[in-house]
């Protein structure tokens, strides 16, 4: 064989036993969050559990450091500037809520940031807003609703239009933009 003829590729062969795709990214996650000095990922990956919903929802964890000559790391959280006050004063409960998830008192010392030139989305905060209520449609909407659909027969998608269109009418009401029924 000469320099010109290269010899085939073998055939790529594919693993045929399934993998969990927290194995596929696993080792790409702790690297990223060891450079954070997250020797821990699981205080980044279950952060809603470990600090309760109602914390998380108003910050997140950016970078542990460990100071010289100290005993135990700071850990950095990110916040809202309207949101820094009331986190600050559940401070006490996140060291202690932080440590338990590592077994030891690893955590002395919280930090509040309110940009993140370091943090993991660049200074892009977006805490998770509270889940809107949405309002029962009212009984007018809803008796519109059975006479627009009283001619489906299938009782299943009768019902599933009346309240499709129950809410409908009742959030064109709310709005006050009540369109004409054009059938």
């Amino acid at each position: 064989m000469n320099a010109r003829q290269e010899k085939p590729l073998p055939p790529t062969r594919f693993r045929k036993n399934a993998r969990r795709v927290s194995s596929l990214v696993e080792r790409d996650i702790k690297r990223m969050g060891e450079k954070r000095g997250f020797s821990e990922t699981r205080l980044l990956t279950h952060w809603a559990e470990i600090a309760g919903p109602d914390t998380a929802g108003i910050c997140r964890p950016v970078k542990i450091g460990f100071p010289r000559g100290g005993f135990g790391a700071v850990l950095t959280l990110l916040t809202t500037g309207a949101q820094a006050p009331m986190l600050q004063m559940r401070l006490p409960q996140i060291i202690d809520r932080v440590n338990a998830c590592y077994g030891y008192r690893a955590i002395s010392r919280v930090d509040i940031t309110q940009t993140a030139p370091t943090g993991f989305a660049e200074g892009q905060v977006d805490f998770a807003p509270k889940a809107k209520v949405r309002a029962e449609p009212g009984p007018q909407a809803i008796a519109e609703a059975r006479e627009k659909t009283a001619d489906v027969g299938d009782d299943g998608l009768r019902q599933s239009l009346e309240r499709l269109a129950a809410n409908i009418i009742s959030k064109q009401r709310a709005h006050g933009s009540k369109t004409e029924n054009t059938q």
